[in-house]
């Protein structure tokens, strides 16, 4: 009998069923070994994410579905889509198509808005909630192509250009676009929106006369203009009901300045205690899971700790983490492999107890789950690897890689 407070609790119950289930080949039937079994599980972190980035290589509709499918397996419940970036525009914004008609690597490389429906329910009947961000404004260059009178120029195409209004309506018409604005709901009717923040130098509103005089005109140096842009554009989003995230750079530079109910999502390190009870809102944290960091192992991931820093009750803000894969050199060719079986490890850490730190405990449980992935065919790595992604070194068992 499975009892839970809420559909999800019963989905991720009998996740754990199912993955209890075995069968034996010389009796012909299924079985529970050890049966009976009373379980009480619930997970430490609300948010456990994977960031799925499809500006650096386009992943397709199938190929963000076959990840949601895997993450469920995981008990992972947010995908934290990276939609565009500086590389590419791959989103077809109902206001302004242009975007992605002429920022996208190519005609076939794109998400109609219907697709991004597809993925949104595809997820939700998963139990999975869909995070959108659109980062500015840095790593933007991409839009300039649609739109370069919203750059500082074609040879300097970022940050995003703050001196001209025309930045914010573009801003306005793609976030009403994602969220429905004043009607609601959206393409992306999670209540959460992620702005990016991250990155920003601002060497080319130096070099632009139009920019640095506006800048002197508003009694803003380049921090300040860098400032005026990250609160105009969460006002914009908040103006849609959405609350903000925002990369920990926005903290370092502008702290208690922002608005209290932004999220900051962490990556710089173990910097956790100084992110501490002022920040009323919350934190992600992305430190304990880069998965583009092909040589750090699963064992480190585990022994990661969410709140290094912090006290229980300083921890108690932080809203959850997950693993971060960053697209520069993966595409659906390698994609599962490099995130699995490491996110696992990130997965675990994230549903777990605090105290449960050992990777050695840890081991067989990782080889076991990543054999089962293999079997549901998720093309799960071996759990052996000194590196992510590498193949098995020769013959032999699933349970023995």
């Amino acid at each position: 009998m499975v009892t839970a407070d809420t559909i999800y609790g019963a989905m991720r119950a009998l996740e754990t069923i199912s993955q209890l289930i075995q069968f034996d080949y010389d009796t012909n039937n299924y079985f529970i070994a050890n049966a009976p079994w009373a379980i009480t599980d619930f997970p430490r972190f609300a948010h456990r994410e994977i960031l799925v980035d499809t500006a650096r290589h386009y992943q397709s509709v199938m190929a963000i579905k076959s990840m949601i499918d895997s993450m469920t397996y995981a008990k992972v419940n947010v995908v934290h889509w990276h939609i565009v970036d500086t590389q590419s525009f791959p989103f077809m914004s109902p206001t302004y198509p242009e975007l992605g008609s002429k920022g996208a690597y190519s005609k076939t490389e794109r998400f109609s808005p219907a697709d991004v429906a597809e993925v949104v329910e595809y997820a939700r009947q998963r139990g999975v909630r869909v995070m959108v961000e659109i980062d500015t404004p840095g790593h933007a260059a991409s839009w300039c192509n649609g739109h370069p009178e919203i750059c500082p120029s074609p040879d300097c195409p970022q940050p995003l250009n703050p001196a001209t209004n025309k930045t914010f309506d573009v801003l306005s018409g793609l976030f009403k676009d994602v969220t429905g604005g004043e009607r609601g709901a959206g393409l992306f009717p999670d209540n959460v929106m992620h702005l990016g923040g991250d990155e920003v130098n601002t060497d080319c509103w130096a070099s632009n006369a139009d920019i640095s005089k506006w800048l002197s005109d508003q009694g803003l140096t380049l921090d300040g203009g860098y400032a005026y842009f990250v609160k105009r554009a969460q006002a914009i989003a908040h103006g849609y009901g959405r609350d903000v995230v925002g990369w920990e750079e926005i903290w370092d530079h502008f702290g208690t300045q922002l608005d209290k109910s932004t999220i900051i999502h962490q990556w710089l390190g173990a910097r956790h205690a100084s992110l501490n009870l002022l920040r009323p809102a919350g934190a992600l944290t992305a430190g304990i899971g880069y998965l583009d960091g092909l040589d750090v192992t699963w064992q480190t991931m585990y022994e990661q700790e969410p709140c290094t820093g912090m006290t229980d009750d300083q921890c108690a803000l932080v809203l959850g983490g997950g693993g971060e894969m960053w697209g520069e050199t993966v595409d659906f060719s390698d994609w599962h492999q490099t995130v699995w079986p490491r996110m696992a490890a990130v997965a675990e850490r994230l549903w777990s107890p605090r105290e449960l730190t050992n990777a050695d405990d840890a081991s067989t449980r990782l080889v076991a789950y990543r054999c089962l992935l293999n079997h549901r065919a998720i093309a799960a790595a071996p759990s052996t690897n000194s590196g992510a992604r590498t193949a098995p070194s020769g013959p032999g068992s699933c349970y023995d890689q």
